[in-house]
Parts: C-alpha cells; sequence; structure tokens
C-alpha cells in the first residue's frame, strides 16, 4: 500500500496543509479509502470548487460564501458584515482570518471586523504600504465606528502594527481600544481558548 503511486501522491498533497506530516496524511488517505466512498466523493466536489464558492468580504475581508448566480465581478459579504443586529460603531481589526474565527468562538464581540491580511514586518519586507490602512480609515468613516479595537497579536509585529495604526489613524477621533492580557506574549490569537479570549476582549484598554 505504501509504494502504490496514489497513495503517495495523496500523502503529498494532504502534507501540504498546514499542521499535517507525512504520517498524519497517510493516516486520512487510508481512512477515506476504508471508509464510505460517499465521503471522499463529498470531500473531492467541495474541495473542488473551493475557489469559485468561496470569496474574501469586500468590506471586512472574511471568508463569504458567493450567492448562486452571481458574477465575478459582483459585490460579495459575508454574514457578520450583513447582520442587521451587529453594532456598526463597533469595528474589531484583526491580521487575519484565523483570529477573527476564534473572537467570534467567544460570542463576546457584538460589532463587526476588519482583517488586514498580514501585519507589520521589516524583516519580511512588510511596510505600512503593504497594509490596508486607507481603505480601514474609509471604513471607519462610512461606518460611522466611534470604538476600534486593535486585535493584533500580542507579538512583535502585532505590537509594532497596533502602534502604527495608532499613528496613522489618530486623526480621525476614533477610540482605540488594544486587546487586555489573558493572551500570552508571543502567542497568536488563533490558538486562544474561548475563556481566555473573552476576558482580553472585556479587558481591553485604552491605546
Amino acid at each position: 500500500m505504501q509504494a502504490s503511486p496514489k497513495v503517495r501522491r495523496l500523502v503529498s498533497l494532504l502534507s501540504r496543509l498546514p499542521g499535517v506530516g507525512e504520517k498524519t496524511a497517510q493516516r486520512y488517505v487510508l481512512h477515506l479509502l476504508t471508509t464510505d466512498p460517499q465521503v471522499a466523493k463529498d470531500l473531492g466536489h467541495e474541495l473542488g470548487t473551493l475557489h469559485e464558492e468561496l470569496r474574501p468580504c469586500e468590506r471586512c475581508g472574511n471568508v463569504a460564501e458567493v450567492p448562486s448566480g452571481s458574477l465575478d465581478g459582483d459585490e460579495v459579504s459575508c454574514d457578520i458584515c450583513t447582520d442587521s443586529k451587529r453594532d456598526s460603531s463597533l469595528l474589531c481589526v484583526v491580521a487575519r482570518v484565523h483570529d477573527l474565527m476564534a473572537i467570534e468562538r467567544t460570542g463576546s464581540m457584538k460589532g463587526r471586523y476588519f482583517v488586514l491580511g498580514r501585519l507589520l514586518s521589516p524583516l519580511e519586507g512588510i511596510g505600512p504600504e503593504q497594509l490596508p490602512i486607507p481603505r480601514l480609515a474609509a471604513r471607519i468613516q462610512s461606518d460611522a465606528v466611534t470604538e476600534l479595537i486593535i486585535a493584533t497579536p500580542p507579538s512583535v509585529d502585532g505590537e509594532a502594527t497596533a502602534l502604527l495604526l495608532k499613528r496613522e489613524l489618530g486623526e480621525l477621533e476614533v477610540k482605540m481600544t488594544r486587546i487586555a492580557s489573558g493572551v500570552p506574549h508571543g502567542g497568536e490569537i488563533e490558538y486562544a481558548d474561548p475563556i481566555t479570549m473573552g476576558r482580553a476582549l472585556a479587558g481591553r484598554q485604552a491605546l
């Protein structure tokens, strides 16, 4: 079975996923091979249509499902941006969609989000011009945002990004807060448990 070219190809593809090593990928392949064939067919179909049915939300950068019949140029919005019960005056800035999902799991965030997509990182060649700060500023003004929660990770790059946002958006006269302690320094928001993340949001402080 290990010598099968098909298995080797599948293991090689699955091993490219974050956190999936060769042994784990092999277990996935063998499990799919021995379970109900429909599971593999459904998985293959969903993966095959992933890029056609999911796109970044035009407003916040979250993952959004493309409505049936939509064309490539049509605007796509996520469920959070279209939820009328959300407080549009409260905007939470995160680095990645993973962080947005981690905060959502706490149930503590009643406003909306803005995904930067990256953090300020001179070592990786990411400067202020690579961050969507002008689009964020426009969002703050169009939604009449009264509080901007900076929820970047408590890492060197995350703190540098928070300070950059404070400097660049200072003239907008919007209240800026930073998520409080509770998330380990140098850690990633994505891996914070709901209780810790909830406390960090509840104890946010002025930036």
